[in-house]
């Protein structure tokens, strides 16, 4: 299952899996962008949809249902969905965007994840969560703060369920700088080539960038691996390591 999965990094992850084998349910608001996803993807053959909110308690247990019913058993959840409705300092984020933020990015993962063990998430012990935070998380960034407040919060999230849910079932995250996504346009939009120039691999990153990391974290090749932050950044790190 993959949240988020109409466009953008939840799409091209959905596209990995299928990609490799596997079938995948992806969730979003809008039904007419969950049809056309799932037609890219091959069809009702290998991808259904479920459309909704992802922190609606209701549309959680009819998409985990879906999943089991289609496809006999959950065995990788991939957390995606994240908004970010406020731009600007991080003492002028009205408290009302801030509660949703912290309910679609944090508390929606765990929700999603709660749901996906009760549904038999590593009931046979290969179990997989990936969760899909942000470099916002892990150093300061300027206008969108309480964004990056949100996904230090998944990135959390991320250890103490590792921790939990060991051996059963592994949890990791992944932690991306900027990707050209409709989501992140504000960062990039107004001077492409200039938002590129900064990272040392020369570009911005891509969904299928994020979606090569999120199927490496999920499968066999990773089960030696729990409680991690994969960093995909095009080695913007190394600027503040200098």
């Amino acid at each position: 299952m993959v949240t988020a999965g109409s466009r953008g990094i939840g799409l091209a992850v959905a596209g990995r899996i299928v990609g490799e084998g596997g079938r995948v349910c992806i969730t979003a608001r809008n039904s007419d962008g969950l049809d056309a996803a799932v037609a890219s993807l091959g069809g009702e053959n290998v991808a259904i949809s479920v459309a909704g909110k992802a922190d609606d308690p209701e549309h959680q247990r009819v998409a985990v249902r879906a999943v089991t019913a289609a496809f006999g058993s959950l065995d990788v959840l991939v957390n995606s969905a994240g908004i970010n409705p406020a731009y600007g300092p991080l003492t002028a984020t009205d408290a009302r965007a801030a509660r949703k933020i912290m309910d679609v990015n944090v508390l929606a993962a765990l929700c999603w994840s709660r749901l996906a063990l009760e549904h038999g998430l590593g009931a046979d012990g290969h179990g997989a969560i990936v969760n899909i935070a942000s470099v916002a998380g892990l150093h300061p960034a300027p206008g969108i703060a309480y964004y990056g407040v949100s996904k230090a919060a998944l990135i959390g999230l991320t250890v103490q369920l590792a921790a939990e849910l060991a051996p059963r079932v592994r949890v990791n995250a992944i932690a991306p700088a900027v990707v050209r996504t409709r989501f992140a346009a504000k960062l990039y939009e107004a001077d492409e080539a200039a938002a590129a120039a900064v990272y040392p691999l020369g570009r911005l990153g891509e969904p299928d960038d994020i979606a090569a990391a999120a199927a490496f974290l999920a499968s066999s090749d990773a089960a030696w691996i729990t409680g991690q932050t994969l960093i995909v950044d095009g080695g913007s790190g190394l600027r503040t390591s200098m």
